[in-house]
C-alpha cells in the first residue's frame, strides 16, 4: 500500500496557516546583505524546526536557527567555485514553519501536511528548495511534494548512517527511523550512501527490493565509489536528503544517533558535485542537526554544506559563470 499524506478538513486548513504564520521570522542565510527579495531569488531555504519522535540526543529543533546563525560566519567566496555565489544566485530564507519550539502539539500528519504545501509552493514559484530540519521524518512531506509536481519519477539519494527503512518504530510510522519507508512506499528509486546501522527488517528489505546501497565500508575501501554510485541512479532527476549523521562524527558531532565511520567533508562534497554534474537535482534537505553545547562545528560544517548546495545547483544550472 503506498504512502499518501492525510486529507484534513477545513479547520485543519486553518490550523496549517497557523503554522506557517505564527513563527517569528529567523535570520537571512549568510547574512542581511546578501537578502534577496522573493521574486528574484533562485534559491529558497525553508526552515523546519519539528522534533516529536527523536530516539536519543534531542534538540534537532534548534539545528536551523543554529545553522543560519552560523551562516552569518561564512566566505562569501567558494574557493572551489572561484566565485561569489551568493551575489550571483539570489537567495530567499522562508520563515520556520511547523515549530515545536513555539508548539508541542503538532503533530506529525500535520507537519507532513504544511511542509507539502510550502515546498509545493515554493517550486511552483520556481525556486530550488533546500529544506532544513528538524527530524528526518520532515522529508516525506518535502518528497511528496515534488512527486505531486513532477510528471516523471525521481530518485531519492540518502546520505545517511542509518537506513532509516523500518515499517514503524516505537508506535509510529512517521517517526525519523521510518522516513526512507514511506519514501520507498511512494513508489520512488532510493540510493541510500553513507549507510553504517541497520536492523534485520531493513536488512530483508534491502535484499527483497535489492535496494543499491552504498555501504560506508565500500567508501572506505573502494576508490572508485563515486562512479559506481552515479551508475545506479536509474533516472535522469534527483532529490537529495542528507541526514547529517552520514557524515562522520569526528566532523558531525551534533547529530540525533551519531555512528562511527562515514563520509569526510571532500568525499562528500566530490560525490555531490558529481551528482550535480550528471543529473538534474530539484530540490534537497538537510537533516538532523543538533547542535553541541559550546561548540560550532557541527552547524558551521552544515551551514557551509548548504552553500555548497546553492553553488552547485547554480554552476549546473548556468547561474554561475563557468
Amino acid at each position: 500500500m503506498g504512502f499518501s499524506l492525510p486529507i484534513f478538513d477545513y479547520t485543519f486548513t486553518n490550523y496549517l496557516l497557523m503554522l506557517l504564520r505564527s513563527t517569528p521570522p529567523v535570520r537571512q542565510f549568510i547574512g542581511s546583505e546578501v537578502k534577496t527579495p522573493y521574486e528574484r531569488a533562485k534559491v529558497a531555504i525553508l526552515p523546519i524546526p519539528y522534533e516529536a519522535t527523536t530516539t536519543y540526543r534531542q534538540g534537532c529543533e534548534r539545528g536551523p536557527n543554529a545553522l543560519l546563525e552560523a551562516s552569518d560566519q561564512l566566505e562569501a567566496y567558494d574557493e572551489e567555485l572561484k566565485r561569489e555565489t551568493c551575489f550571483e544566485v539570489g537567495i530567499y530564507t522562508h520563515p520556520p514553519i511547523a515549530d515545536t519550539r513555539c508548539d508541542r502539539s503538532i503533530a506529525s500528519e500535520q507537519m507532513l501536511q504544511v511542509t507539502a504545501q510550502t515546498v509545493s509552493q515554493l517550486s511552483a514559484d520556481n525556486k530550488f528548495v533546500i529544506a532544513l530540519g528538524g527530524e528526518h521524518s520532515i522529508t516525506a512531506g518535502v518528497v511528496r511534494a515534488y512527486q505531486q509536481l513532477m510528471s516523471e519519477p525521481f530518485t531519492v539519494v540518502q546520505i545517511d548512517a542509518h537506513g532509516d527503512m523500518r515499517y514503524e518504530y516505537e508506535g509510529s510510522i512517521y517517526n525519523h527511523a521510518c522516513v526512507m519507508r514511506r519514501v520507498l512506499e511512494m513508489g520512488l528509486p532510493t540510493l541510500p550512501v553513507g549507510i553504517r546501522s541497520i536492523c534485520k527488517e531493513e536488512a530483508l528489505l534491502i535484499e527483497e527490493k535489492q535496494i543499491p546501497v552504498i555501504w560506508a565500508r565500500d567508501i572506505a575501501t573502494q576508490p572508485d565509489w563515486i562512479e559506481t554510485a552515479i551508475a545506479r541512479i536509474a533516472t535522469p532527476k534527483v532529490f537529495i536528503t542528507i541526514d547529517l549523521d552520514g557524515i562522520d562524527p569526528s566532523s558531525m558531532p551534533g547529530v540525533g544517533t551519531p555512528e562511527p565511520g562515514g563520509l569526510n567533508w571532500y568525499a562528500l562534497l566530490a560525490f555531490l558535485r558529481r551528482v550535480f554534474e550528471t543529473r538534474e537535482v530539484i530540490g534537497c534537505d538537510l537533516m538532523e542537526l543538533a547542535p553541541v553545547v559550546d561548540s560550532v562545528v557541527s552547524q558551521f560544517t552544515a551551514a557551509k554544506l548548504v552553500y555548497k548546495l546553492i553553488g552547485y545547483q547554480a554552476l549546473s544550472q548556468g547561474f554561475l559563470c563557468r
